[in-house]
C-alpha cells in the first residue's frame, strides 16, 4: 500500500520541479531542439485538459480531481493491498492526477513541455503527470488483460 503513495509523490516532485524549470528559464512559447524535427522542450501552458478539451472549466477539472483522488485512494486502500502491481499503476495515476492539479490551483493552466513531431504530425505538448497517467493507464490494462487470463486458464483447468 505504501508503494502507492511513495511513487505518487516521487511522480509529483518530478513532475513540478520540471515546470518549475520550464516557468522560470523559459519564456512561453520558447522552443529548445532536442532531436531537430523530432522532439522538442517548448514553454507551453493549456487551460483545458488533453489536446486543450474544456479549456478554462477549471471548477469543473477541481471537482472531477477531487472525485478522483479520492477513488484511487479508497480502490488503493481496498485492492491494492495484496496487489503489488497495481499498487504501482495506481501510484502513477494518482501522482500524475495530484501533479497537474497543483498546476490548476496554483497557477489557474498546467505547465506542458515535450513537444514531438510524429510523421509531420505535432503530438499534443505534454507533461510528466501527463506521462504518469499514461503509464498508469497502461498498467492497468496490462494488469486487467493478465487477470483475464489467469481467470481463462483457471476455468480450463
Amino acid at each position: 500500500m505504501w508503494k502507492v503513495y511513495i511513487i505518487a509523490l516521487a511522480v509529483i516532485i518530478v513532475d513540478q520541479l520540471t515546470k518549475w524549470s520550464i516557468v522560470v528559464n523559459m519564456e512561453l512559447g520558447e522552443r529548445i531542439p532536442v532531436i531537430e524535427s523530432f522532439f522538442y522542450i517548448t514553454s507551453h501552458r493549456n487551460q483545458g485538459a488533453a489536446w486543450g478539451i474544456l479549456e478554462g472549466q477549471m471548477t469543473f477539472f477541481y471537482i472531477i480531481t477531487v472525485i478522483v483522488i479520492g477513488f484511487i485512494l479508497y480502490y488503493a486502500y481496498k485492492h491494492a493491498k495484496d496487489n503489488k502491481f497495481l499498487g504501482i499503476a495506481l501510484g502513477f495515476i494518482l501522482g500524475g492526477t495530484i501533479g497537474n492539479f497543483i498546476d490548476r490551483v496554483f497557477r489557474q493552466e498546467v505547465v506542458d513541455f515535450f513537444d514531438f513531431y510524429i510523421f509531420n504530425y505535432n503530438f499534443p505538448i505534454f507533461n510528466i503527470a501527463d506521462s504518469s497517467l499514461v503509464v498508469g493507464v497502461i498498467l492497468i490494462f496490462i494488469l486487467t488483460f493478465m487477470e483475464e487470463r489467469n481467470k481463462k486458464k483457471e476455468q480450463t483447468k
